[in-house]
């Protein structure tokens, strides 16, 4: 092993502005130009390419503040299809080097490669590899960070951008790590880096210097082991695979985001359900339950909250999904205005094999073959021929 590059197994591959990159395949003119992805009427943006991330435009900003700060960009809307197709794509690319993929969005992997080398080469070599078929199938570009663990080979890929690879080795990786600022650090984000920065700790060399029992007696038990390992580089050093084939979806959600704001409660419920019916729908499609149900909420100011709670027994019932959402929304109160709201199930699993307990005194027939009923009257019909009578001949805000 002649690059260096022999001590770093795992491999994180990122692709470069992924969701704006697969927008501007076939937009050569605009490559040089400013570009957002998504960001319409009161929505936010999905991604931004280079050019408009140097006016200050990020992801997850609302339309607005991304206008403003770069009234030249072109806003393109988001195509999800094409943005799953390339990504199955190429996950397929990683599996042709090596079984240990671990999806850990639609856009970026680790690869585990110790395994690789007698047909693909140094680590190096497969990192260049990935890049260049990645390209060259796909006309996107990606960037690679190798390391000997998870958190090391993230933040390699993140310095590494765009387009490009950044080896750090064992014997290295301490001396890179330690000057950095504590944001850096895989998981940190702004709270807790505001967080650490109020204790003192603003690299991760100072992360490092505190004995680890006074860590956690500073920052918890969980968390100051956890940085702990971040700061000295001793994190997991292991891959664990996730095929798209083999795992199903870990949840399914929809959002609405309101052309006005609303206080409304029972504008919010409605929506809800609205949201839950489709959610569920999606389930039952797919053949899956889950356990816990999630809401987001999105006020007028973009202070977002997020709840859950996990039922006693998985679900794929529209009126099961809504009645946990709506109790988790009413625990928040009411009065303040809404601009989003969303609906996701998460915990999924397949239908087939899973036991429900018996009540006694329970319908023969219940919400869940009424649910059905409607998915073989959309089937038949179309989408939306049989609903609540509650939505019908409301006004959506």
């Amino acid at each position: 092993m002649t690059d260096g590059s022999g001590d770093c197994p795992i491999l994180h591959v990122d692709m470069d502005a992924f969701y704006a990159s697969v927008m501007l395949r076939d937009r050569p003119d605009l490559h040089d130009q400013p570009v957002v992805v998504g960001g319409g009427h009161r929505g936010v943006v999905l991604a931004a390419n280079y050019p408009a991330r140097r006016f200050g435009v990020r992801s997850g900003m609302s339309g607005a503040d991304a206008l403003r700060a770069c009234p030249q960009a072109v806003r393109l809307a988001p195509e999800f299809g094409a943005f799953e197709s390339v990504s199955r794509s190429v996950m397929e690319i990683f599996r042709q080097v090596t079984p240990l993929v671990e999806a850990y969005s639609l856009d970026e992997a680790f690869l585990d490669v110790a395994g690789a080398g007698r047909l693909r080469g140094t680590p190096l070599q497969i990192a260049e590899w990935i890049r260049a078929t990645v390209y060259d199938e796909q006309r996107i570009t990606c960037s690679v960070g190798l390391a000997a663990t998870v958190s090391v080979a993230k933040l390699a890929s993140r310095r590494a951008k765009p387009d490009g690879v950044l080896v750090l080795p064992p014997d290295r990786v301490l001396a890179y790590l330690h000057p950095l600022d504590v944001g850096e650090l895989f998981g940190v984000g702004e709270k807790t880096r505001a967080r650490l920065r109020k204790l003192g700790l603003l690299t991760v060399g100072d992360i490092a210097a505190i004995p680890l029992p006074t860590l956690k007696q500073m920052v918890g038990r969980a968390s100051g082991e956890h940085l702990h390992q971040l700061a000295w580089a001793t994190d997991r050093s292991t891959v664990a695979p996730r095929s798209s084939q083999d795992d199903p979806e870990r949840s399914m959600g929809a959002e609405e985001t309101f052309s006005r704001d609303s206080e409304d409660p029972d504008v919010i419920s409605r929506e809800l359900l609205r949201l839950a019916g489709k959610v569920t729908a999606r389930m039952r499609r797919a053949g899956l339950v889950g356990r816990t149900v999630a809401i987001r909420v999105r006020y007028s100011n973009f202070e977002t909250i997020t709840r859950s709670r996990t039922l006693a027994d998985p679900t794929d019932v529209t009126a099961v999904v809504h009645a946990e959402a709506g109790g988790l929304f009413r625990a928040l109160g009411t009065g303040r205005p809404i601009r989003l709201v969303g609906v996701r199930v998460e915990g999924l699993r397949p239908r087939t094999g899973v036991d429900r307990q018996l009540a006694l005194g329970e319908r023969e027939a219940g919400w869940s073959e009424a649910d059905r009923a409607v998915d073989r009257a959309d089937r038949r019909f179309g989408s939306g021929a049989v609903k609540p009578a509650t939505l019908l001949n409301t006004h959506r805000p």
